[in-house]
């Protein structure tokens, strides 16, 4: 996924407030499963969703205003009721790294317990 980053992306300094790569992430898992016909309507249909769990994220290098990113997802691994996500975002131009990240997901029942993750949507994940 590319991204702009404009004015109110940054903080004083002109960089990207180390906050809004979150934001990025989480759009780069959505496009990621998206593409695999997987979207949250079809979550709320099944009465479930997806959390994130854990987000350990590794700032490399900053972006700032101007700047083209690109977020990168790939998924890692699943587990009955967690995907694990590895994920970069690299300047486009220059292709440097800014960060790295793992995000954990689980997956919830409407009551929010988690909950094993369904074969039909695993079944599009593999």
């Amino acid at each position: 996924m590319e991204k702009q980053i404009y004015y109110h992306d940054t903080d004083a300094g002109g960089v990207v407030y180390y906050g809004r790569y979150l934001n990025y992430l989480e759009e780069a898992r959505t496009e990621y499963l998206q593409q695999r016909g997987l979207d949250l309507k079809l979550f709320r249909q099944k009465k479930f969703l997806y959390a994130v769990r854990q987000c350990n994220v590794s700032y490399e290098s900053p972006a700032r205003y101007g700047d083209i990113i690109v977020c990168d997802a790939k998924l890692a691994k699943i587990t009955t009721a967690r995907l694990i996500f590895e994920q970069e975002i690299r300047d486009k131009e220059t292709g440097r790294l800014i960060l790295k990240a793992e995000v954990t997901l689980v997956s919830l029942n409407e009551h929010f317990k988690t909950t094993p993750i369904p074969e039909d949507i695993k079944s599009l994940l593999v």
